[in-house]
């Protein structure tokens, strides 16, 4: 039996994962998926002091209080951002990370800085300070099946700020870990323009990496299940 944790993107949350989590657990294996403060099912605890480094924190908890293990830890889109920062307390717990159509940082990056869609997000210099802009209003997202869209439209919610603009910190870049690594691309477009191509690229062109690639739009895990619960049941072992 496998231990899964999926963590969510940016504007979503853990129902996100509402078609995945039944096959993976039809299967015999463990799923479990933080939802992250301020968005998502959690969305009304938001506020300017949501950052990275909360979620971050919502993932590394998860982990520690349920003591799990073994694990196979999933960052979608800006859960890239937050596994990767989660690997310096918790990457002895992790067997294999798989970063699906996400973020691949290095240490000091922010999504701002990787991303033009979410830099041009972020308030001017000189406009941050008391009455500035912190929420990000949610971006129009693709869908295959239009009833998946109507349902996931009204639980889109706006992103603090500070999650884009606060750098991970991860004091062993993600190539040297002692772990599986897998990259899963969306081939039909990329919302980042461009840090996804960037980044499955550098995995594709890697032997340290398994990469594959589903030909879809970005709502992976909504859009082809079936085709997702397979990758990820071969990292089982």
């Amino acid at each position: 039996m496998a231990t899964y944790v999926l963590v969510h993107g940016a504007w979503g949350g853990a129902h996100g994962f509402h078609l995945l989590r039944p096959r993976l657990r039809a299967a015999g294996h463990e799923v479990f998926t933080p939802s992250l403060t301020g968005i998502g099912e959690r969305s009304h605890l938001t506020g300017p002091h949501v950052g990275l480094g909360l979620h971050v924190r919502d993932v590394v908890n998860t982990i520690l209080y349920e003591d799990l293990r073994d694990i196979v830890l999933l960052g979608f889109s800006y859960g890239g951002m937050v596994v990767t920062g989660a690997l310096d307390e918790i990457g002895d717990r992790v067997r294999e990370i798989v970063y699906l159509d996400a973020f691949l940082p290095a240490d000091g990056q922010s999504a701002a800085d990787l991303a033009p869609a979410m830099a041009a997000a972020v308030p001017p210099a000189g406009e941050a300070g008391l009455g500035a802009p912190w929420l990000v209003p949610g971006r129009d997202r693709h869908y295959d099946d239009p009833a998946e869209g109507k349902w996931s439209a009204p639980r889109r919610s706006a992103q603090p700020v500070a999650t884009f603009t606060e750098p991970v910190r991860t004091a062993v870049p993600v190539d040297e870990r002692r772990l599986g690594r897998t990259y899963v691309r969306a081939t039909v477009e990329d919302v980042t323009g461009g840090a996804f191509t960037a980044a499955a690229a550098h995995a594709k062109d890697s032997p340290a990496w398994r990469y594959h690639e589903i030909e879809t739009t970005h709502m992976v895990p909504q859009n082809r299940p079936d085709e997702l619960a397979e990758i990820l049941l071969n990292l089982a072992g």
